[in-house]
């Protein structure tokens, strides 16, 4: 306890007593705050001018048209009641609404408005560290690199991970919560902290591992529990602190339970037999070592990292030894340096829901996967530095050196890799660069040369993903898609069938080649289609649409009218599925919801020159 208790003094910060405060914070402490905002502004300046990427933003934003509309009534409830994008994440959902409410579709403000929640959940970590902890440069220092560190650029740069920026500024406040509860406890204390772990759970499951990270905080700094008790009170004072928080870790166990079923249902949760268990453990591993090594060497960082092979026996011996060695090495310093054993643990704590054990996707590690667990190394290293050379007055400045070496050199970096993400196609260029081989990089280059309407580039694209991976469907599928662009009608539709061999239930297949076979007069196969479509996806508004066509072809007027209903009701903003079902209920005589029909695709899309004709037609006639 005297160690512990001498560099307790050590740390608190020396301020004259005519200091200025404010909230109780001192001078310093907004010198810190104002740097660290500055900063952080220096670093992303340039995501003002970058565009929406093709990897979620479409999905999040861009095309969708519940978001698109802005904040209304439908679209709040919407957001409550949607597993959209395989998530469940009202506040997400929320955010880019007003966001669309305030900005439109200007994607520069959407940018800012990430980097905005960037700042604040940096201050409020400075600010949380500072109060429990005293330790003024040491906290800073933790804020910094959390602020500049590379890998968190993909969390900040990428408009659909607002779910990080929004969901850990929730974090932060929950543990401010948290704090002031264990401070003063009292019911509505409690209920504040629950609160806002409820809040960040519906913004990012990722906070399931709250309730833990509140015990390791129980240790270091807020010391609830002390190594220096008996084993019979340590035992009882643990056995307390875990009831205390009971409720929210069954707040936790809910979220997780709903993102698995929302992400099983979407399809992202990967079986067991496409990544055996072995491979998941073993990826995990090698996993937990590669995102320490990138926290200290943040090189060739990618948005999509290609899927692992099972590695060799001597990289899984070594991964597993490594986190073995840094485990003992912290739990026997765990009473002089508790700060370590809480840092150790929150950095493997937090990455268990996505370390690939539940396989969501196919890529091994996620860049925006360490925009939390990082926080954890970070208080190891700047802490057990300043106690490392506190003692050895020729040493002592060395961490201050190393601290400002780092961050500028974080700082310099980051502000690099943010100039990648300025649009999709220098983002999946510069993955292909810096991962070798990358089937998801190329497909999605290939969709980025497609919007682009470059169409032998994007095929080009297509087939050296499917030559990386021959069973990538969705690479045949959006080959087959180009292909009918150029007239390759056959060759398509062997694309559209390979599509559906490596995944039968593939929506975008079934819409695909349901087209196709429409076109060729081949209705009742292309409705087949199209059916299949909206079993795996039934809000898929195209697919409503083109089978709504196919039952006119077949004079089935009203199960027509009732597939356009569905589409309009999926994507309200679509002036052509409007149009279209107008144009169908004058085939069924219903002349007066035609009109309205045809007269809501002008008011969304003035320059829609056959519904304005259809409609004058029809005002003629009368």
């Amino acid at each position: 306890m005297s160690a512990r208790s001498k560099s307790r003094r050590r740390s608190r910060p020396q301020s004259s007593p005519a200091s200025p405060h404010f909230l109780g914070f001192e001078r310093w402490d907004w010198v810190v705050c104002v740097a660290l905002a500055f900063g952080i502004a220096i670093i992303y300046a340039s995501v003002a001018t970058n565009g929406f990427v093709n990897w979620d933003d479409p999905d999040y934003v861009a095309n969708n048209p519940m978001v698109r509309r802005g904040l209304t009534l439908d679209g709040f409830v919407w957001a409550f009641t949607t597993v959209h994008a395989a998530n469940w994440h009202p506040l997400v959902w929320l955010s880019h609404m007003i966001d669309v409410q305030l900005f439109g579709l200007q994607a520069g403000w959407h940018h800012v408005v990430n980097v905005f929640l960037h700042a604040a959940t940096t201050i409020l970590l400075f600010a949380w560290l500072r109060r429990t902890t005293d330790a003024v440069w040491r906290s800073a220092v933790v804020a910094a690199l959390f602020a500049a560190h590379p890998t968190h650029v993909e969390s900040v740069a990428w408009v659909a991970e607002r779910k990080d920026t929004l969901s850990t500024a929730f974090w932060m406040i929950s543990l401010w919560a948290y704090t002031a509860y264990v401070r003063r406890p009292s019911r509505w204390r409690y209920f504040a902290v629950f609160a806002s772990l409820a809040l960040g759970l519906m913004a990012k499951p990722m906070l399931v591992t709250l309730p833990f990270v509140f015990l390791l905080v129980d240790i270091w700094p807020l010391r609830r529990l002390s190594f220096g008790q008996s084993n019979g009170e340590e035992r009882s004072n643990v056995r307390r602190l875990v009831v205390e928080k009971l409720p929210l870790l069954a707040l936790a166990i809910a979220s997780a339970a709903a993102t698995f079923v929302a992400q099983s249902r979407g399809g992202a949760v990967a079986k067991l037999d496409a990544y055996p268990f072995g491979l998941r453990a073993v990826n995990a591993l090698i996993s937990y070592v590669a995102y320490i090594g990138q926290a200290f060497w943040p090189a060739h960082l990618a948005v999509v990292y290609p899927p692992r092979a099972m590695p060799p026996i001597w990289m899984i011996a070594g991964a597993l030894t490594i986190l073995i060695l840094i485990s003992a090495i912290v739990i026997r310093s765990a009473t002089r340096w508790p700060y370590a054993l809480v840092g150790w643990l929150w950095y493997l704590g937090t990455l268990v829901p996505v370390i690939g054990l539940v396989q969501v996707g196919s890529q091994p590690m996620a860049d925006r996967y360490t925009y939390v667990p990082l926080i954890g190394l970070f208080i190891m290293v700047v802490w057990g530095a300043h106690d490392l050379f506190a003692d050895r007055v020729a040493w002592r400045r060395v961490p201050a050196f190393g601290a400002v070496f780092a961050i500028v050199a974080c700082a310099v970096l980051a502000h690099a890799q943010v100039r990648y993400w300025h649009d999709d196609l220098t983002l999946w260029n510069r993955a292909i660069a810096v991962t070798g081989p990358n089937s998801r990089a190329h497909n999605n280059l290939g969709n980025a040369f497609s919007d682009r309407r470059r169409v032998a580039d994007a095929i080009a694209q297509y087939r050296e993903a499917i030559k990386i991976k021959p069973d990538f469907g969705e690479a045949h599928s959006n080959l087959a898609n180009s292909l009918v662009g150029q007239g390759a009608i056959d060759e398509a539709e062997r694309e559209y069938l390979a599509a559906l061999r490596a995944r039968p239930t593939d929506p975008f297949a079934h819409n695909g080649l349901g087209s196709l076979l429409d076109e060729r007069g081949r209705v009742a196969e292309a409705i087949s289609h199209y059916q299949a479509a909206l079993l795996a996806a039934p809000e898929m508004a195209d697919a409503h649409n083109n089978l709504a066509v196919a039952l006119t072809k077949q004079g089935r007027i009203d199960d027509a009218v009732h597939e356009f209903l569905e589409a309009i009701r999926a994507n309200p903003a679509n002036a052509n599925f409007r149009y279209n079902l107008g144009v169908t209920l004058l085939q069924r005589g219903d002349t007066a919801q035609a009109r309205r029909n045809l007269a809501a695709a002008i008011e969304l899309d003035p320059s829609f020159g056959p519904a304005r004709q259809a409609l004058s037609a029809l005002s003629s006639k009368q």
